[in-house]
C-alpha cells in the first residue's frame, strides 16, 4: 500500500521574492537578475508603461556551482500567500492571468556553464485594455530536476525569479480594507494555574489598483487596566499588491484587561482603514468585585421588597376588622315605657 500511493509532490521554493534591496535573486546555485543598465545597477525590473507598449528587457542568468545547469524560464504573475503574506508566484503549470501572459523570455531553456552567467532577452507586451496601475511578476528560473524533501512523498524542484514591476499609466486609486477582526482572549479556569493568552486576527484587503506598504496599529478604548492602550502590529505584510487578502495573526503579550473596544487602523500611500470589535476581558479579582457588588445589590433590593409587602399587610387588618363589626346582627328595638 506503502509503493502504491507513493506520489512526488513539486514544491516550487521561490527566492524570486528576498527583500527588494538583495542584490540578486540567489538560492546559492544560481541567480536571476536584470541585466544592468548603463547608468545605475538593478535590483529588480521596473517598468512604466501605457496600454499597448511592448518592452524588451534582458536578465542574467548565473550559475555557481561546479558543474552545468539546464533552466526552464518562464514570466509568471506574483501574488500575496494569504497565512502569511509572503509574496510567490504562479507555476508554469497554472493559469496565469497578467504579467505572466504578457512576458516571453527569448528562450524556453537555457543552459548555464559552471560558474559562468548567460544573458537572455525577453520581451512584455501590454495589452491594449490593460487597466491602470500597478501589475506584479516575475522572471523565473526552474530546475526540473526533483530532489527529495523532509518527508518520503515529497520532492523538491527549486525555482529563483527576478521581480517585475510594471505600473501602467492611467488613474492611480491606493485603497485598503481592515476585514472581520477578531480579539480572543484565553483564560486559565482557575485563577493562578496558568498563563493567559491573548491574539489579535484580521484580513488586510488591498481594494485598490497599486501596490501597498501597508503598516497596522491597534488602540485600545474604553475601562483598562494595567497593559498598553497601543500596539504597532509587526506581522503585517511588507508588501501588499492590488486584490490581495491577507490573514494577519498576531499574539499580544502584556494586553491589558477591562471592557470597552478594540480597533485597528491601517495607513499606505495616503489611504487608510479601521476595523474595530468590542471586547469584555475581566481580571478575576476585579471580576470578582462585581460580581459580589452585584449580588449584594441584589439582596437589599429583595429586603426592601419584603418590607413594604410586609407593611402593606399590616395595615390592611383594622380595616377588615372594622368591616366585619359593621356586619354583625342589628340590635333589637327598645320597648316603649307605658306610663
Amino acid at each position: 500500500m506503502r509503493r502504491a500511493s507513493v506520489a512526488t509532490l513539486l514544491l516550487v521554493v521561490l527566492t524570486a521574492f528576498l527583500p527588494v534591496q538583495a542584490r540578486a535573486a540567489d538560492n546559492g546555485e544560481w541567480s536571476v537578475e536584470p541585466a544592468d543598465s548603463v547608468i545605475t545597477p538593478r535590483t529588480a525590473f521596473q517598468l512604466s508603461a501605457i496600454p499597448g507598449a511592448t518592452f524588451a528587457d534582458r536578465a542574467v542568468v548565473t550559475n555557481s556551482t561546479d558543474g552545468p545547469l539546464t533552466l526552464r524560464l518562464h514570466v509568471a504573475d506574483a501574488y500575496n500567500t494569504p497565512r502569511d503574506g509572503g509574496l510567490a508566484v504562479r507555476g508554469e503549470e497554472e493559469t496565469q492571468r497578467d504579467v505572466g501572459t504578457w512576458g516571453k523570455p527569448e528562450h524556453d531553456v537555457v543552459t548555464v556553464p559552471a560558474h559562468a552567467s548567460v544573458t537572455v532577452p525577453f520581451t512584455l507586451t501590454v495589452p491594449a485594455d490593460a487597466p491602470p496601475g500597478d501589475h506584479v511578476g516575475a522572471l523565473v528560473a526552474v530546475d526540473d530536476r526533483v530532489q527529495p524533501g523532509a518527508g518520503s512523498f515529497i520532492g523538491v524542484r527549486r525555482a529563483v525569479g527576478a521581480r517585475i514591476y510594471l505600473r501602467v499609466e492611467g488613474p492611480q486609486r491606493p485603497a485598503l480594507a481592515v476585514e472581520g477582526l477578531r480579539l480572543t482572549t484565553r483564560n486559565p479556569p482557575v485563577p493562578g494555574t496558568g498563563d493567559s493568552s491573548t491574539t489579535v486576527s484580521f484580513t488586510l484587503h488591498n481594494t485598490g489598483n497599486v501596490k501597498l506598504d501597508p503598516r497596522a496599529t491597534l488602540r485600545v478604548g474604553g475601562i483598562r487596566v494595567g497593559g498598553p492602550a497601543t500596539k504597532q502590529l509587526t506581522n503585517v505584510p511588507a508588501e501588499l499588491l492590488p486584490g490581495e487578502k491577507v490573514q494577519v495573526t498576531e499574539g499580544w503579550e502584556g494586553a491589558p484587561s477591562g471592557w470597552g473596544e478594540v480597533t485597528v487602523t491601517a495607513t499606505a500611500n495616503g489611504a487608510d482603514a479601521t476595523g474595530s470589535v468590542g471586547f469584555l476581558d475581566l481580571p478575576w479579582i476585579l471580576l470578582g468585585a462585581v460580581l459580589a457588588l452585584l449580588a449584594g445589590g441584589s439582596a437589599v433590593l429583595v429586603v426592601r421588597r419584603r418590607r413594604r409587602g410586609g407593611r402593606g399587610r399590616t395595615g390592611a387588618r383594622p380595616a377588615a376588622g372594622r368591616a366585619r363589626r359593621r356586619q354583625g346582627p342589628p340590635r333589637s328595638p327598645r320597648k316603649p315605657l307605658v306610663a
